[in-house]
């Protein structure tokens, strides 16, 4: 199983990259969120991704936006694939509602430091580490990189909540960590924490992001909290915070890498909460990033792959449109973009970013004539492949300058094509798509057909 570290596609408008999540535009009223298989905590974003993690969070989400809809209406239009939801575009509230009903996390390790109050909120004496506190407290906190705690009080001082709407939103998570709590006991299951996140969408409040995952909530398997309430083992992310913090009772710094063991039980956990709370299967996931593609193709959101043309200069548009001319019929992305090796070569780590790793494949042709270092500038820095497509005037200029387009230094290894349909169906060839293959392989049995019906007419006229 593979990772879906980041998402990267010169079709989709980056907005955003949180901590787990990549978001995009799709028009005014939507965007497309991907849930990656990143995963922070203490407020780090750890290198380490967890290969199917983004697909738990993704769809158990989905199946609790479902469960809680009749509480508050939330964001979720429909999900995309394994990992990936189109939502309604909100306007994100300022602060996380954070509901407790134990004693835990950062909260128990205040309460040891001899803390008594929690974003404004007293708690009594005598309590221990993961007990059951009296009823649900609310504390919220800011959304910033570092969340910090935050009053009701402050939260209306610093307008960032009309005291009306806090207190609508207040009321609202209180109702769905009820209803979460009800529906996890059915499971044998505790929440003992939970975080949620509203927006707006046409003034009316929209539950967003993620609900009573294994990300933004601590849950315990009830049988074994009964057992032992101060060691029961969680199904969340608080397993890979207590390898963290021992790590760093070791070496003195938090760690932000994690070894394979904890990687995979990190998974196995998350996966058990799925299963046990929607009671469905998780089936293995394919490699991801060819589900997800595959998802977004599927769902119109883009081609099957592009290709990118890469003029020397302005001069050579007209070359450049021969190219996307042969490339139209076949539905791919295509764009033109102008960068000189010569005059402005630093533009192509731009290039790189754009179109360098991306979730479809891709293939450039780099138009340049003359002094071709183009070609050669992109192949050394591209891992896909990179045709040269010459904007020759006419033969003396192929002879006078074709060698600076074949000629190449080792490890940059341009491809060159002297006429420009060939260079487009060379990039069509190298794009490898299954469903292009397939087409291509219709048009060279039809381009057979009319050969072999052309040689038997003139054969009938034969005398």
């Amino acid at each position: 199983m593979t990772a879906l570290s980041t998402v990267n596609s010169p079709q989709l408008q980056l907005l955003h990259r949180g901590k787990v999540r990549d978001s995009f535009r799709v028009d005014a009223k939507t965007r497309l969120i991907v849930v990656t298989d990143r995963i922070s905590a203490f407020d780090l974003k750890l290198d380490t991704p967890i290969p199917g993690k983004g697909e738990v969070l993704n769809r158990l989400a989905a199946w609790w936006f479902a469960q809680t809809a009749d509480i508050v209406p939330n964001h979720l239009l429909r999900t995309v694939g394994r990992q990936a939801s189109l939502v309604r575009e909100a306007v994100p509230m300022k602060i996380e509602v954070i509901v407790r009903g134990y004693m835990a996390g950062s909260m128990a390790r205040g309460y040891r430091e001899g803390r008594r109050s929690f974003s404004g909120v007293a708690v009594p004496d005598g309590l221990h580490e993961n007990d059951r506190l009296p009823q649900p407290i609310v504390t919220p906190t800011t959304k910033e990189e570092s969340d910090q705690e935050i009053t009701p009080d402050q939260i209306v001082a610093q307008g960032l909540l009309s005291a009306e709407r806090y207190a609508a939103v207040e009321g609202l998570a209180l109702r769905l960590f009820n209803r979460g709590t009800e529906l996890l006991a059915a499971r044998g299951l505790l929440l003992a924490d939970t975080k949620y996140e509203f927006g707006l969408v046409d003034d009316q409040i929209v539950l967003i992001d993620e609900i009573h995952t294994p990300d933004s909530s601590r849950i315990w398997d009830a049988a074994r909290y009964a057992l032992a309430p101060a060691a029961v083992p969680p199904l969340d992310k608080e397993f890979v915070r207590t390898h963290m913090m021992a790590a760093r009772a070791r070496t003195g710094a938090l760690p932000r890498t994690l070894p394979p063991d904890i990687v995979a039980e990190t998974l196995r956990r998350y996966a058990e909460l799925y299963t046990r709370v929607t009671q469905q299967p998780l089936t293995p996931a394919p490699e991801a990033g060819d589900s997800l593609r595959e998802a977004l193709v599927a769902e119109g959101l883009i081609k099957a792959g592009f290709v990118a043309i890469v003029m020397g200069s302005p001069k050579d548009r007209a070359h450049a449109e021969k190219l996307r001319a042969v490339l139209a019929p076949y539905d791919l992305y295509t764009v033109m973009r102008v960068v000189s090796a010569h005059k402005n070569g630093e533009r192509i780590a731009e290039l790189v970013a754009t179109y360098g790793e991306t979730i479809e494949p891709g293939v450039i042709i780099a138009v340049a004539g003359e002094s071709n270092g183009l070609g050669g500038a992109l192949a050394a820095n591209f891992a896909i492949p990179v045709i040269n497509a010459p904007p020759f005037s006419d033969r003396s200029d192929v002879l006078l300058n074709v060698a600076s387009s074949l000629m190449m230094p080792s490890a940059t290894p341009a491809a060159t094509c002297i006429r420009p349909d060939n260079a487009a169906h060379a990039a069509l060839r190298a794009l490898n798509i299954p469903s292009l293959r397939r087409t291509l392989a219709a048009e060279i049995r039809a381009l057979k057909q009319s050969l072999i019906e052309a040689d038997a007419e003139l054969s009938g006229l034969s005398s």
